[in-house]
């Protein structure tokens, strides 16, 4: 009986010293990858957001309850194989607490309010009379100065139709004019409507808006060309205020600290929904490939993940990174991958890069290619958070699967739900960005040296001139808030 257990104890070390000695390579973390797995950390964000209003936003017990789930793992679990930090920032938090537009004959119209909507006066909000604008499907409605060109908005709610720029625009231009609020109708029928944001930084340039359905304007179009004048009642209650965030970065204890191989998603949902594709599968895949890598040695170079905050107000956690980022620190990342929505319930496989991203598509491209999927190729457009390493010169490359119809009809929506998940593309998607690191964890061939020629030079200088303009946004937020309760991916 004690020869057994002496043996099992010997057993027992030598498979964990062979364990210990079990080298990484980019078969071994594709393996380990699987869909229950996958489903068992959706299912955990998805509860999270449950138990917190819906939503995992950050500035919310929902983001907290992300970033407590994600350090469970990175510091509890991982410890003895990553070293793991907490980089804490504060941004303006946003949100409608209530908005109501109420249509000529006293009825209720279903509405929705984008992201840094301002406030209305309280307790009534605005009525005011409709005015109509020209519609252009073209070069976008009222997306130009010179389509305001003779029209007086003064004291008016103004009928925009919505579409190809972004909504602060048509705001800025009709605050301009003299508008009191803008009611923008949707450019598709129905109620399926996607909630853009206003961005933080035109926070006190705009006006209130609210967002009806295509078919409630055209009836109202329909009385106003016909010469009746038809009013309307819009109200916005909001808040805007400074709160605390942060960003989450895990990182191998093995490999050359200045050779490092970096995976980036961000952690936080919208308001309007918990966010499981966008971004918990992001999410989700990094720490999958995380508890992967931390099984094996011998791999030369460092490997990094990054989970972001804040990137629906507009990439804040990434540019914040990036921003504290010294020139020396910045040559050490030696590629970035960008996960964004890796999960869509009809995904297209799209890998997204620039002049300055060498080896990544191919490593990305030959995995997705040999699955039978076919991939389609965008420029990076700034939409996510690859847009901070971009600005730096470092190499990098994102993967998508996209956003709204046909691909994800639940695009920052409550139904961004655990059931709104392409199980098949999802393992897929996170198999090859395991390949992808556990090729780079060796090699750095095919991998260009960082841009640090024009147009980079300015990167740094626009990281920062941005993050001045948003250290002044708590001070505007809170001026601007008092109108109010008395305290990003879409911008179009």
């Amino acid at each position: 009986m004690r020869f057994s257990r002496l043996a099992a104890t010997s057993a027992a070390l030598f498979s964990s010293a062979a364990l210990a000695n079990d080298p990484l390579t980019p078969a071994k973390l594709v393996a380990d990858i699987n869909e229950v797995e996958l489903q068992r950390v959706l299912w955990a964000l998805n509860k999270i957001a449950k138990d917190n209003g819906g939503t995992r936003a950050f500035g919310t017990p929902g983001y907290k309850a992300s970033v407590d789930y994600v350090l469970e793992r990175a510091q509890t679990r991982f410890g003895r194989e990553m070293d793991t930090f907490v980089q804490p920032f504060t941004f303006v938090y946003d949100e409608t607490l209530e908005i109501k537009v109420t249509g000529p004959d006293g009825e209720d119209v279903f509405v929705v309010s984008p992201q840094y909507n301002p406030a209305t006066p309280l307790p009534g909000g605005i009525t005011a009379s409709l005015l109509n604008t020209p519609v252009d499907d073209t070069t976008g409605s009222m997306c130009l100065e010179s389509q305001w060109d003779g029209i007086d908005a003064t004291g008016k709610l103004v009928l925009i139709k919505r579409g190809v720029c972004a909504v602060a625009d048509k705001l800025i231009f009709a605050k301009a004019k003299g508008a009191l609020g803008v009611i923008l109708y949707n450019q598709t029928p129905g109620t399926e409507i996607t909630t853009p944001t206003l961005s933080a930084d035109n926070i006190g340039k705009l006006i209130p808006v609210g967002i009806i359905p295509l078919e409630v304007a055209t009836g109202w179009i329909g009385r106003l060309a016909a010469g009746e004048d038809l009013s309307a009642t819009l109200l916005v209650d909001a808040i805007a205020e400074e709160r605390e965030t942060w960003n989450v970065i895990s990182e191998t204890k093995e490999g050359d600290p200045n050779k490092v191989i970096m995976l980036g998603a961000h952690l936080d949902s919208v308001l309007e929904g918990p966010g499981i594709n966008d971004d918990g599968s992001g999410t989700a895949a990094l720490l999958e490939i995380m508890g992967s890598v931390k099984k094996y040695k011998g791999f030369p170079h460092k490997i990094r993940f990054g989970w972001w905050a804040a990137e629906e107000a507009g990439l804040v956690g990434s540019y914040h990174y990036t921003q504290n980022l010294t020139p020396a620190e910045a040559d050490k990342i030696k590629f970035y991958f960008n996960y964004d929505m890796i999960a869509s319930p009809n995904p297209k496989y799209e890998i997204s890069s620039y002049e300055n991203s060498g080896i990544g598509v191919s490593l990305l491209e030959d995995y997705l290619t040999a699955a039978g999927k076919e991939v389609e190729y965008a420029e990076f457009d700034g939409r996510s958070d690859y847009a901070g390493f971009v600005e730096l010169g470092i190499p990098t490359v994102g993967l998508f699967t996209g956003d709204g119809a046909p691909w994800d009809s639940c695009y920052h929506k409550a139904c961004d739900d655990i059931d709104n998940i392409n199980w098949e593309g999802y393992v897929l998607n996170t198999k090859a960005a395991a390949n992808a690191v556990g090729i780079l964890a060796h090699s750095l061939e095919g991998v260009p040296d960082r841009l640090v020629t024009t147009p980079n030079l300015r990167g740094r200088d626009k990281i920062n001139y941005q993050f001045k303009r948003w250290a002044a946004l708590a001070q505007e937020a809170g001026s601007h808030s008092l109108c109010s309760h008395g305290k990003k991916k879409s911008t179009v």
